[in-house]
């Protein structure tokens, strides 16, 4: 099990595999109907548990990053079998798989491979713990987060006591700021022979690590970034403690009322740990027979979580610089796109007439290098008379990264006429792309046109004046040589 805070995302050895690779609009619709139709079949009279777990598998398997699908598959499973199997390791690395075991690709670095492989397995025993550090394993190499922490939550499920589930957890909860959560996996191996004094070492340096990042106001409540308000406690002198009592206790009498659950999951969020937290949504999600609202709701919040992580992390790195640091930034930066671009990218798949979330997955295909994905959506916006100057300049931008100048200068002058003075920072950033580009593409008198309009407004921009000057030196020298002759 490699260790989740040196992992560097993306690497491995599938060509055009890459963690920030995007569903496209026909995969997504196939992947929601699977799920539909998975769900439908839960809740059935019977449930048709083996179809509902063929079509989850098909989920994990067309979209591994998503931590709901991989929940639900589990869960599926897991009612299916019933009480705890025995098992583990030897299904995982024997010989019963052949050549296309788990370890194969583990070894070669085909992560989504190894998924792939691993959805089989659990099919045979969801309380493998083996197979699912090693799902964990691959998820972390290709920067699925959320994906990573399933895996390992149900790793821990099965096998709370194994040595090697524990060291894989607290290397992951430390590499996401959780530290006392990674200090709870030490302490629950710690009297376990042989290992008294690894984890002793452990817990200390985590507690330094602790108290390093309190210190840096990167710990604790205040380092919430968008943390829920608190919820609305009855009346009286409650505690938090209490209130979360009561809630588990009102959740276990009345497991089908979602409020509970909600609210539960803000107080665990700020008082607790994400990790907690995310527990008790993804019961609310099942508890839900997986509710439009509920998914939504669960969504929002690893959208928000993860970029509270991608915070924390940096600020971490500018306490102190290291290989391993860049790397977690990097790591959960990728994971936070990837995130995004699914989730919105579902959403606007889901409300076709919406095109707000149109506009967030265009912009986020265009963060991540997809420029001609980015376009598509970019120009079903354009029908939006509020953001149409916005996504001119969006436009330009992405057909000028794909070398078709002509279009990108167009759009570019489209958002200079269309950008308001309450646009200003928009306006200018188009004033200078045309500019820039104008220069570029040998029209000196476009070039000026656009680069004095926006010395105009401000002539501190960028390197504006720098342009103007070299653009009349040109000029000027064109013309006396115009004369000489």
């Amino acid at each position: 099990m490699s260790n989740e805070s040196t992992a560097t995302p993306g690497t491995g050895g599938e060509a055009g595999s890459g963690p920030t690779r995007a569903l496209s609009p026909a995969e997504r619709a196939r992947l929601s109907q699977c799920h539909s139709r998975g769900t439908q079949a839960l809740e059935g009279k019977p449930p048709n548990l083996d179809y509902a777990i063929e079509m989850f598998s098909m989920c994990v398997r067309g979209d591994p990053a998503s931590a709901v699908y991989a929940q639900i598959l589990i869960n599926a499973i897991k009612q299916k079998f019933g009480a705890r199997k025995a098992g583990g390791i030897a299904t995982l690395w024997g010989g019963g798989s052949g050549k296309g075991g788990l370890k194969k690709f583990a070894t070669k670095g085909q992560w989504r491979e190894a998924i792939h492989h691993g959805v089989d397995a659990l099919r045979a025993n969801p309380y493998d713990h083996g197979c699912l550090l090693a799902m964990a394993e691959a998820a972390g190499n290709l920067a699925m987060s959320d994906a990573q922490r399933t895996y390992l939550k149900a790793a821990l499920d099965a096998s709370p006591k194994d040595p090697d589930v524990n060291r894989a957890c607290a290397a992951f909860l430390a590499s996401n700021g959780e530290f006392d959560q990674a200090i709870a996996c030490w302490v629950r191996i710690k009297d376990l022979k042989g290992l008294g004094e690894e984890a002793e070492r452990e817990i200390a340096r985590l507690q330094v690590d602790k108290t390093i990042a309190a210190g840096k106001g990167l710990v604790g409540r205040q380092a919430m970034v968008g943390s829920a308000p608190t919820p609305t406690a009855p009346e009286g002198p409650v505690s938090a403690a209490e209130r979360i009592a009561a809630l588990r206790k009102q959740i276990g009498e009345q497991p089908a009322v979602i409020d509970p659950y909600l609210e539960l999951a803000d107080l665990l969020e700020r008082d607790v740990s994400m990790d907690e937290a995310e527990q008790v949504l993804a019961a609310a999600l099942a508890a839900s027979g997986n509710d439009l609202k509920i998914q939504e709701h669960v969504e929002d919040r690893h959208l928000r979580w993860g970029r509270h992580k991608v915070l924390m992390a940096e600020k971490r790195l500018e306490g102190g610089d290291s290989a391993d640091a860049r790397a977690t930034v990097e790591r959960l930066k990728t994971a936070q796109a990837k995130r995004e671009i699914d989730i919105y990218g579902a959403r606007a798949a889901r409300y076709p007439e919406n095109v707000i979330w149109k506009y967030e997955l265009a912009m986020r295909l265009k963060s991540a290098g997809n420029y001609a994905e980015a376009i598509r959506h970019f120009q079903e916006v354009l029908q939006d008379p509020r953001r149409k100057g916005a996504v001119s300049l969006e436009l330009g931008e992405c057909f000028q990264k794909i070398k078709q100048y002509e279009l990108a200068m167009r759009n570019y002058e489209a958002a200079v006429e269309l950008l308001t003075d309450r646009e200003a920072e928009l306006r200018k950033r188009a004033l200078y792309r045309a500019g820039v580009l104008a220069t570029g593409l040998g029209d000196p008198d476009a070039a000026r046109k656009h680069l004095s309009a926006l010395a105009g407004l401000d002539f501190g921009y960028r390197d504006v004046a720098a342009r103007l000057d070299k653009l009349g030196t040109v000029t000027d020298n064109s013309a006396v040589g115009e004369t000489d002759a």
